[in-house]
């Protein structure tokens, strides 16, 4: 089936993604025995593929890989047993803290809860994609019970503490920066207004994904995993809130995929399944589903 999934990338890549290119090639090298032709980053599976990409003069070849993602393919999970496994991992005193939390806020020092649940999403990655839910529980319990807001108040002036530092926080660890990243965003995603984004969040979150589309970030796979997960996860609603802000990032990351010199194979690959996403309107084709997730179920 490889003609028939390289035509579709040619089409889709150049009426799409690359309006302005004047060629675009794709040919798949050679596949290998099963167990050589895979490399795993980040939780990314990948097939090895070639390709020539021209707009106007500039002309870009690379290898990279064709990608399974494994955050494309996994299902948020949302029960909750998931959520009092997260907490576990706390030592015993925070654990009675956050339990109480989650049922009784009235009765804690919601400051202190929102501190902890900070702290603990810079620098532990699982738990920084998950927290949102703990946030989203407390702030829920809180206005049910008193109707107040003590809670998402001291926990949104935190992230803006931590984002005023944000470049200090990359230059003193890559890993806190991703983490702080995905927090922002998983905080994002799950609390709303009237069933709406906040507001608040909007410019903050997408200050953090332009940072990740900078040429020093997009060198380091780490950063641009993120990016993409984000992307994945929150990119369709981010869109809606500002469009022409997401218009701009996904210039940025076109070029750089196309003319940024010592992205590696995966990085580029990362970029070019992200800018295909949403040229199809944040989904892929029941056709792209089967090329890129083809390698899940074998």
């Amino acid at each position: 089936y490889g003609p028939y999934l390289l035509s579709y990338t040619y089409r889709s890549l150049s009426l799409t993604m690359f309006p302005n290119a004047t060629s675009i090639c794709f040919g798949l090298e050679s596949i290998h025995q099963a167990g050589t032709n895979r490399m795993t980053h980040g939780g990314t599976t990948a097939r090895w593929m070639s390709a020539v990409v021209a707009v106007g003069s500039v002309s870009v070849s690379f290898s990279a890989a064709v990608l399974v993602p494994k955050h494309c393919v996994l299902k948020r999970m949302e029960d909750s047993s998931k959520e009092e496994y997260r907490i576990q991992s706390f030592d015993m005193e925070t654990q009675t803290l956050l339990k109480t939390a989650l049922k009784d806020p009235g009765s804690v020092d919601l400051e202190k809860v929102s501190d902890v649940i900070v702290d603990q999403s810079l620098k532990d990655q699982v738990f920084s994609k998950e927290a949102g839910r703990i946030c989203f529980t407390i702030v829920q319990a809180e206005a049910k019970q008193s109707n107040g807001n003590v809670f998402r108040r001291n926990l949104l002036n935190r992230l803006q503490q931590e984002f005023k530092a944000r470049e200090e926080t990359r230059k003193k660890s890559t890993q806190e920066w991703v983490c702080l990243v995905s927090f922002i965003c998983n905080i994002f995603d799950y609390l709303k207004v009237n069933n709406m984004p906040m507001m608040a969040l909007v410019h903050p979150v997408y200050d953090c994904l332009f940072r990740l589309t900078q040429p020093d970030a997009l060198k380091n796979e780490e950063e641009v995993d993120c990016l993409v997960l984000q992307l994945h996860r929150i990119g369709e609603q981010l869109e809606k809130m500002n469009v022409q802000r997401m218009d701009e990032l996904f210039c940025l990351l076109r070029d750089g995929f196309l003319l940024q010199d010592g992205l590696s194979s995966l990085g580029r690959l990362l970029l070019l399944e992200i800018l295909e996403f949403r040229a199809g309107g944040w989904t892929l084709s029941e056709t792209a589903q089967k090329y890129y997730y083809s390698e899940v179920t074998d």
